[in-house]
């Protein structure tokens, strides 16, 4: 069955996913350190992963050092995975923009689900995930903790200076 019409993936489907991707356009991302998409951001350059920032607000300014983007057409390398960070019906253009840009995977957040979209995509030979955190996931598969987010660098247990 395909990825498309499936509430559950496989773990050797993420795994191979997670383990192919080099480069993840972020679109979506902020820079306000407690949105959900900073701190994914966050962990995935942590575990060495090329994250580049889409959000057309922020363009030209820098998240976590990276340098934002207007949009994928403008990304200076190919993303391996487009990894939404948006609603599901804004998913539709966005999945048809990854397709266009030559990625390999279409990752849809938490919450974001577009079947029709997703369906493009397959259609087009990308790999889709919805309704998915690869932050989650890679810590889940990797047995790690930070997926809790205790691991975030955000909660110390150090005293702070006055």
């Amino acid at each position: 069955m395909p990825a498309a019409f499936s509430d559950h993936y496989e773990d050797k489907y993420l795994r191979k996913i997670l383990r192919d991707t080099k480069t993840i356009a972020m679109v979506g991302a902020s820079a306000n350190w407690n949105r959900p998409s900073y701190f994914a951001m966050k962990y995935l350059l942590d575990r060495g992963y090329k994250v580049i920032p889409v959000n057309p607000a922020a363009a030209g300014q820098e998240i976590l050092g990276q340098k934002v983007y207007a949009s994928l057409d403008e990304l200076p390398a190919k993303a391996d995975m487009v990894d939404i960070f948006r609603n599901s019906e804004a998913a539709g253009p966005i999945t048809d923009d990854a397709i266009r840009h030559g990625a390999k995977v279409v990752w849809m957040q938490l919450g974001v689900v577009n079947e029709t979209a997703a369906e493009r995509a397959e259609k087009a030979g990308l790999k889709v995930v919805m309704n998915r955190c690869p932050k989650i996931e890679h810590s889940r598969l990797a047995g790690t903790i930070e997926w809790h987010g205790i691991a975030s660098g955000v909660i110390s247990s150090k005293k702070r200076a006055l």
